[in-house]
């Protein structure tokens, strides 16, 4: 390598503060990520004449080309960044020709410099046919820090948006809850008639599931279990939309058939058949004793009279929102004796498994039940978390939102 004279290096210091004042400028500028690559790339090309530079910058966890520029390179964002060069070239540059014959894309570059932060290499600077005179040790070391900068820069960029992302975020949740909390009745029925108990435990911050229990006249009340196909906000939203048709339905005094058909078409219009709900539909008459009801694709109501065989209530129709229109949509009706409790659920209960990944299943909620008949239905509910906390690999942690609402019929 030549000698640098004290000119040329006086020259080379000049063309580095012009780089480093260019680089710092861009940054106070606040420009976006990629007009920082680009201002990146003109300083590297005028300052410093660097003609040839990949920049492999590490996204969400993957190794991505953000720049490439040069005379004969290879399209470097359609090529990997070789896993030799990941594994050796950590904490200072090294040559390319030590890691062998990395192949013909690879040809026109000859140092791979790594940009570390706080011990992790956050970007690569791959560089090719550089003016001798900014060939050193010394002036490597400069590109190093310039790149330090830059990228420094971007990531300071990527978390400021992610803070204002997650705070964001947090607020939509924070909000949907207030929502899905407004949405569960505040007061169930519980007289001499009926009793009326219900539980929720989320799988996440905002659940799908939802349940309602309303009165209709000074005998009647309709009560519902639902489960929406996915979770967070979305599903909270859709549920909020469900609610208040079910509500306007009930106002207008619809039959439970034609409350099962709208809430279809309304779930139909504002979900695209991109999501669907399961629901539970029960109309309870005390002067008569006959419940009606309509399981749409819910997972099948106990009804455990008293002495007599448990009835799975599973007469109704598919899953609202997957067609315009139900299919052979049917209205169950049943006489319920004295002394018979009704159980319904969501898919949460049942679907719990254990180290052998055997599932709790209906078995398990039924053996629960017997065991716990006659008891107050806030123990069975209690009884029923308690043992598939106990059941479930995971303890406490749920894989879906569990709901369980239980009527018992005096």
């Amino acid at each position: 390598m030549p000698t640098i004279t004290p000119e040329k290096r006086l020259f080379l210091k000049e063309r580095e503060l012009g780089a480093l004042l260019e680089i710092t400028q861009a940054i106070n500028l606040d420009p976006t990520e990629a007009a920082l690559y680009k201002i990146f790339q003109f300083t590297l090309l005028g300052q410093l004449n660097i003609r040839r530079l990949v920049l492999y910058v590490k996204e969400e966890g993957q190794w991505q080309c953000m720049v490439s520029f040069g005379a004969g390179l290879s399209d470097f964002r359609k090529l990997a960044l070789p896993a030799i060069i990941l594994e050796n070239c950590t904490s200072t540059p090294c040559p390319l020709r030590s890691f062998g014959d990395l192949g013909p894309d690879w040809q026109h570059l000859e140092t791979v410099i790594p940009v570390v932060q706080n011990g992790e290499v956050l970007s690569y600077v791959l560089i090719g046919n550089v003016h001798e005179d900014y060939a050193s040790e010394e002036a490597t070391k400069f590109l190093q820090t310039l790149s330090n900068i830059l990228i420094g820069a971007i990531e300071n960029r990527r978390l400021a948006r992610q803070r204002v992302a997650n705070a964001a975020m947090r607020k939509e949740i924070e909000i949907a809850q207030e929502v899905q909390t407004m949405l569960f009745p505040r007061k169930l029925p519980n007289d001499a008639h009926v009793a009326v108990h219900a539980s929720y435990v989320p799988h996440t911050a905002v659940g799908g599931d939802y349940y309602d229990v309303v009165d209709l006249d000074a005998n009647r009340f309709l009560f519902c279990v639902a489960d929406v196909s996915g979770k967070g906000v979305a599903a909270s939203l859709l549920m909020s939309n469900f609610q208040a048709g079910l509500r306007t339905l009930l106002r207008q005094q619809a039959d439970i058939g034609t409350v099962a058909q709208e809430l279809n078409n309304l779930i139909f219009r504002n979900a695209g058949g991109d999501k669907f709900i399961t629901v539970f539909f029960g109309l309870y008459d005390r002067s008569t004793r006959e419940l009606q009801y309509v399981n749409a694709g819910h997972n099948d109501p106990l009804l455990i009279s008293d002495g007599g065989p448990i009835q799975l209530l599973k007469e109704g129709t598919i899953m609202l929102g997957v067609m315009d229109e139900l299919p052979m949509l049917k209205v169950g009706r049943v006489q319920v004796p004295p002394r018979t409790m009704l159980f319904s659920y969501t898919d949460g209960l049942t679907e719990v498994f254990d180290a052998e990944q055997n599932e709790f299943g209906e078995e398990g909620v039924l053996r629960v039940l017997r065991h716990n008949r006659y008891a107050p239905l806030a123990t069975v509910h209690q009884e029923l978390l308690r043992e598939i906390e106990a059941y479930n690999l995971h303890g406490t942690r749920f894989a879906d939102d569990v709901t369980i609402l239980s009527c018992r019929f005096k």
